[in-house]
């Protein structure tokens, strides 16, 4: 279930506003905080997911002004990327959550600057950046087929890839839970 700065940030009107650092707030609802298995999310899950990961990611690169060679514009179509933030927001939650330990904020920091140095290593290695991304390069094992070499292409506008990106995914589960459905 959206919490109610999601449902501000959905019911929205204005496709800028979704993410925007100043609708971040924290949502601590009666929600188990755990960490998110992105693999087996269902669509409707996908996609609050999806919403409150861009919010907080939004909030972060303002809050600590973060680089594009920390958190690029893309960062949502990097698995590596999304899998590295998504770990790091759930800890932020857990750390800065009423019923934390006084000094979990502090392991939250420590453990900040251990993730800023991944997420420096994993967008050199997938070749995002600020202006242009591409698709992360694959290496073809022996006795596979080689892998398909991909271009780069201009990021134009941030917030509309994000938002199609998120559309497709639900999708894609929606067809997936659509045809489990089915055969059961």
């Amino acid at each position: 279930m959206a919490t109610t700065w999601q449902q501000s940030i959905l019911g929205g009107t204005d496709p800028d506003d979704l993410g925007a650092p100043e609708d971040f707030r924290t949502p601590f609802d009666d929600r188990l905080l755990r960490p998110v298995n992105w693999n087996i999310l269902t669509c409707d899950e996908a996609e609050a997911e999806w919403l409150d990961l861009n919010a907080w990611v939004e909030w972060l690169r303002h809050a600590f002004g973060l680089p594009p060679t920390v958190v690029p514009p893309y960062w949502h179509r990097h698995d590596e990327l999304v899998w590295e933030l998504s770990a790091l927001h759930t800890h932020w939650l857990n750390s800065y959550d009423p019923d934390a330990s006084a000094s979990a904020p502090c392991a939250w920091m420590r453990d900040f600057a251990d993730v800023r140095n991944r997420l420096r290593e994993w967008v050199s290695t997938c070749g995002t950046k600020l202006d242009r991304d591409r698709p992360t390069r694959q290496t073809a094992w022996p006795g596979e087929p080689p892998a398909v070499a991909s271009l780069e292409a201009v990021i134009e506008d941030r917030t509309a890839d994000f938002v199609q990106f998120v559309i497709e995914d639900v999708e894609a589960r929606q067809r997936i839970e659509g045809q489990y459905a089915a055969t059961a």
